[in-house]
């Protein structure tokens, strides 16, 4: 994802207008391959099924036409003995398609929701911060469940017909012609609007999905813990209740707009199965009276028109519609699973070795957009073993610096080197694996503070737990809990204080042991006497590694080997502490502006 002139901003844009796609049935269709085996069994299931629905209709015949005229009741025992042995078999027959059925159908959700979730961890971080959270929920959640309905039901059924209708026609045909024509007048009546149909639900599909969207991410924003409490404390609820209302309403148009779509000629294919069977018993009638034809056969045909022609027929009709707007959910999905990912590991890239941790950036300009500058022409060197503290004015662009080390950001124009690695022409594991990170929010899952610590390194040792919130002074605190390191944090790590997930997040760090830390205000939720502590571990920590710090206090930076001045996207000024107060430049305006004001917080 590198390149002069590409604009980060503009890759990842879910407001962008796309072109319409042809779906690729193709690729559909591979999502089935792996289950060819199971699949293979339902169509025997199926078939075997059909087959056998054809003999209540061959002995209601027999019935009329040779046990009640003989007076045979043996006989007719004989045929209601059948019909029920057909039903029963045919019934468990059932039973074992929908377990196959559901083993291919949930094996195919499984596949679908895996490739798209491993897919999405492997998006760049452009696509999450120009994309809502709400709306990537959806797709994985929401529209995968609604492609569950086709493949699970919609697929089956379509064969399941197709093998009824085929059975039928070739049942009744060689039975008598002349029926099986005239049972076959209304056929394409019932086909022929399906297009038009058909793309108008599709339209009206794809707008409700987008509206699911704005409904999910309002869900998101507004009950999350941040959300919640943002609202609460501008007492906005009011507010929200009428959002959300307004957007629910603008889906329920929709979701009535999509039940509509097609109805009038959902209802001619009823008034369809209504009409063949009269069309039968007129055409059966004539042939009764004028040629003797057997009163049982027209029973027989009408009664397989009724529940194995048109009825199947009319289910086709109505699940082809229901296909085309299926397709807008596929096309959603495949939009996602399409996109480009991070540029994960350029041709040729090689694996670094352990590393050292010498960086350096060469005449290096990035932006997040075309309008907005972020770096520009920024050249310096910091070697391995070095603490190099990088300061200036809030959206100077301190962070975005140190984002270019892991690549979550490739620069338009020149290079970031590792150890003289351009980090573009190595595996990106071999270059994150050495890179520790702990920024201004602190993120902890839902789960226990044990399982969190394990995230930097999953085979760690309970001694190596305690020998590492130790060290960033958070051992005690969980010694004192309850349930101890089995203590859940909850959502976001909320059940803690803002000091004591930032010591954890630090603890983290520490058993990961990379060789390149980047501490973006890693001490800023913490206390006077919280700080002091964690400035020690952090000493230790970084002994030996190189250290990339951001901080706006200047305190927390004074015995850096190198301070870094950044203002407007330039590094203005660079140096040891001393020497930087010496010139009088930047550097020193800004150390003399926090003193003046930490020494006015004192005196008040």
């Amino acid at each position: 994802m590198s390149g002069h002139g590409l604009m980060w901003g503009d890759l990842y844009s879910p407001d962008k207008p796309k072109a319409p796609r042809r779906i690729d049935w193709r690729r559909i269709g591979a999502l089935f391959l792996p289950y060819w085996r199971p699949q293979t069994l339902v169509l025997a299931c199926i078939v075997s099924s059909s087959l056998l629905g054809l003999i209540p209709g061959f002995m209601t015949a027999n019935i009329i036409d040779a046990a009640i005229p003989h007076r045979s009741f043996t006989l007719l025992c004989i045929d209601l003995a059948v019909i029920v042995a057909s039903a029963l078999i045919s019934a468990a027959i059932g039973v074992a398609q929908g377990y196959l059925n559901s083993l291919v159908g949930e094996g195919i959700m499984r596949d679908i929701r895996t490739s798209l979730v491993s897919h999405l961890h492997r998006m760049p971080i452009p696509f999450f911060t120009g994309t809502k959270t709400g709306e990537i929920m959806n797709r994985v959640s929401n529209d995968v469940d609604n492609v569950d309905n086709v493949v699970t039901g919609t697929l089956t059924q379509i064969v399941t017909n197709v093998v009824i209708i085929t059975t039928t026609l070739v049942a009744m045909f060689v039975w008598n012609w002349r029926l099986a024509l005239l049972s076959t007048v209304v056929v394409p009546l019932m086909t022929l609007p399906l297009g038009p149909v058909g793309r108008r639900m599709y339209e009206v599909r794809l707008r409700t999905r987008r509206q699911r969207d704005e409904i999910e991410s309002i869900t998101q924003e507004t009950l999350s813990i941040s959300g919640i409490m943002l609202i609460k404390s501008f007492a906005r609820e009011l507010f929200e209740s009428k959002r959300f209302y307004e957007v629910g309403t603008k889906l329920m148009n929709l979701e009535i707009r999509l039940a509509m779509v097609g109805r009038w000629f959902l209802a001619s294919v009823t008034a369809m199965v209504i009409v063949g069977p009269v069309i039968v018993w007129l055409g059966g009638g004539w042939l009764a009276i004028q040629h003797s034809l057997q009163v049982g056969v027209i029973v027989a045909f009408v009664t397989f028109i009724q529940t194995r022609l048109y009825g199947p027929a009319a289910a086709l009709a109505g699940i082809q519609v229901q296909i085309v707007s299926a397709l807008a959910v596929f096309e959603r999905i495949f939009d996602y699973l399409d996109m480009k990912t991070e540029a994960y590991n350029a041709p040729g890239a090689i694996a670094l070795p352990e590393i050292r941790g010498d960086i350096r950036f060469e005449d290096v300009s990035f932006s997040y957009t075309e309008q907005r500058p972020i770096l520009e022409h920024v050249s310096f060197e910091v070697q391995h073993g070095q603490v190099a503290a990088f300061v200036g004015p809030t959206g100077a662009g301190k962070t975005t610096i140190t984002e270019l080390v892991p690549r979550f950001y490739d620069p338009q124009e020149g290079r970031v080197l590792v150890d003289g690695h351009d980090v573009r022409t190595v595996t990106l594991d071999s270059l994150r694996r050495d890179i520790g990170i702990v920024t201004q929010e602190t993120y902890l899952f839902h789960d226990t503070i044990a399982n969190n610590l394990r995230y930097g390194k999953p085979d760690a040792t309970d001694e190596e737990l305690v020998a590492a919130t130790t060290a960033a002074n958070i051992h005690d605190f969980i010694a004192s809990l309850p349930e101890g390191y089995q203590t859940l944090v909850g959502e976001r790590g909320h059940k803690l204080s803002g000091g004591e997930r930032q010591r954890l997040a630090i603890a983290r760090v520490l058993l990961k042991d990379p060789r390149i830390l980047i501490l973006d205000e890693a001490t800023s939720a913490l206390d006077s006497h919280s700080e002091a502590a964690i400035q020690a571990a952090l000493e230790q920590l970084m002994r030996g590694r190189t250290s990339l710090v951001i901080a706006h206090r200047l305190s927390t930076v004074l015995s850096a080997d190198v301070i870094f001045v950044v203002e407007r996207g330039r590094v203005v000024e660079q140096g040891t502490h001393p020497v930087l107060l010496a010139r009088n430049g930047p550097y020193a305006r800004l150390y003399r502006k926090q003193f003046r004001e930490a020494s006015r917080i004192v005196a008040t």
